[in-house]
């Protein structure tokens, strides 16, 4: 443990994982537990928070579950509270809740359209409306909002393209806004990362093309994006606000 988040208090949407594996909110749970931080696992299905918080305990580290809908902004009002009731203060806030919708743009009806801007979109906002009080109050910190290469590339996946790409104006956004209290908000966008929520119906042989479509050929893990995270938590990245950490291994600069 080399202390990076050490006196820290997080907060870590989706921070359990669907299926078998480590998903990009799990990872990031994980990885500054072992940096020392205090984390709020958040998920909206119980015992997967649970298993999180089991393997981070395993580990000697610092966490506890919480059952939250983040697209709710009572919930996230109470997400918040219970860490600052638990831990005391709010230093990070990693939002990494999102869901998938593979459809083009004619085949997206109303309601899945409706649900992925909740989810992937609002639920930020919410969160972020919640938590920057505490933020202030502790004297500044680190908000990190998860998006996606789609929506730096032509995507057919239309209403999660749209709202991955939300999520980057959002981050710029807020990091206008919130700098004067010295919050910094970031987004990361991994590429064709394995995870528990990808891998369900993916066949062996799109996963293969998915590793070789980046430059680097080598398969993308959570670890890669919660990684990047700890780097956005830390005090690594006190003069960096607004920006997209693409974390791809190259896939958004190829022509392939």
């Amino acid at each position: 443990m080399a202390d990076r988040l050490k006196g820290k208090v997080a907060i870590v949407t989706g921070a359990g994982s669907r299926g078998p594996g480590v998903g990009n909110g799990k990872a990031a749970a994980v990885l500054f537990a072992r940096e020392g931080a205090q984390v709020l696992c958040v998920d909206q299905v119980i015992e997967r928070a649970l298993e999180t918080c089991a393997l981070i305990r395993s580990e000697n580290g610092d966490a506890s579950p919480l059952q939250a809908d983040v697209t709710r902004a009572a919930d996230c009002e109470r997400m918040v509270a219970t860490a600052v009731q638990r831990y005391g203060r709010l230093d990070v806030l990693h939002n990494n809740v999102g869901v998938e919708s593979r459809k083009p743009m004619m085949e997206v009806t109303e309601d899945e359209w409706d649900r992925v801007m909740a989810v992937d979109l609002k639920s930020m906002l919410l969160t972020s409306q919640a938590a920057v009080p505490r933020l202030v109050e502790a004297g500044g910190g680190s908000i990190i909002n998860v998006s996606s290469v789609a929506a730096l590339r032509a995507h057919g996946r239309t209403a999660y393209a749209a709202a991955k790409a939300g999520v980057i104006g959002l981050t710029i956004s807020l990091a206008g806004q919130l700098a004067k209290d010295r919050i910094r908000v970031n987004a990361i966008a991994p590429g064709f990362v394995y995870t528990p929520m990808v891998a369900e119906g993916m066949s062996a042989e799109l996963r293969e093309r998915r590793r070789l479509a980046a430059l680097i050929q080598d398969e993308g893990k959570g670890w890669d994006v919660g990684w990047a995270a700890v780097y956005l938590a830390s005090d690594e990245s006190r003069w960096v606000t607004g920006q997209v950490l693409v974390v791809d291994g190259g896939l958004s600069i190829t022509t392939r």
